[in-house]
């Protein structure tokens, strides 16, 4: 278990301003130089060199040089989850006498976009009510509160689009689980099966990536798929 002196380090680090604003930056999978970070935190690049060495030495980032450049990305899914939840916190516990806007504002963001490595928004919601009526997914006492796990036929489902499960299973992270949604507020679906699926949908283009933000765009190609394979008109 984490030690106070740890969890306040961590959440003081996530805390300030500059580095919430980079964190929030690298949620995309992406990874970022110094200088665009510290772009996006409006902070000079030494300033956001400083936040950087700071956020790696406690884990929160790993770091990879390639030529005269050293890129920045989030260091596992567990900070991503962090980020995702203190969003949520925020947004919750905002005084009542101001109106509450449930995650992004932009239609695009809303519509499709990514959770760190896995499909959110309407699209990713809708996939998971899908599946959970196709009794593609199971839950319960048996898997965990909060874990999922596959059925026959969405064993059957999954492997048909090339996900090699086995393989799914053996990363070291949940398989599958329910990750509440920023903006729609119930559960798409997370863990290393969501994380297989946005691979998928990415590689035959189902799904298209913003190009500076975690926007996805669902190409045409996307909903015939959905609506043939899933019954999902998206």
């Amino acid at each position: 278990m984490a030690s106070p002196a740890m969890f306040a380090e961590i959440a003081s680090l996530a805390g300030d301003p500059s580095r919430a604003a980079m964190l929030h930056a690298l949620m995309d999978g992406r990874a970022l130089t110094a200088a665009e970070l510290a772009d996006v935190a409006g902070i000079t690049p030494a300033t956001a060199s400083e936040h950087l060495a700071r956020m790696t030495e406690a884990g929160l980032l790993s770091v990879e040089k390639q030529g005269r450049h050293k890129y920045c990305r989030l260091a596992s899914v567990h900070v991503a989850q962090m980020v995702e939840s203190i969003m949520r916190v925020a947004l919750t516990t905002m005084p009542t006498s101001k109106q509450v806007h449930t995650g992004p504002r932009e239609n695009a963001l809303r519509t499709a976009r990514t959770c760190y490595d896995h499909l959110a928004g309407i699209a990713g919601v809708s996939l998971h009510d899908r599946f959970m009526t196709l009794k593609w997914l199971s839950a319960g006492a048996k898997n965990g509160d909060n874990a999922y796990d596959l059925t026959s036929d969405g064993t059957r489902a999954f492997e048909a689009l090339g996900i090699d499960l086995e393989a799914t299973r053996t990363l070291r992270r949940r398989f599958a689980c329910p990750c509440l949604d920023w903006s729609e507020r119930r559960p798409h679906i997370g863990g290393a099966l969501g994380a297989a699926f946005l691979k998928v949908a990415l590689k035959r283009r189902w799904v298209v990536q913003h190009l500076d933000s975690r926007a996805l765009d669902v190409t045409k190609a996307g909903r015939r798929e959905m609506l043939t394979r899933f019954g999902l008109d998206v």
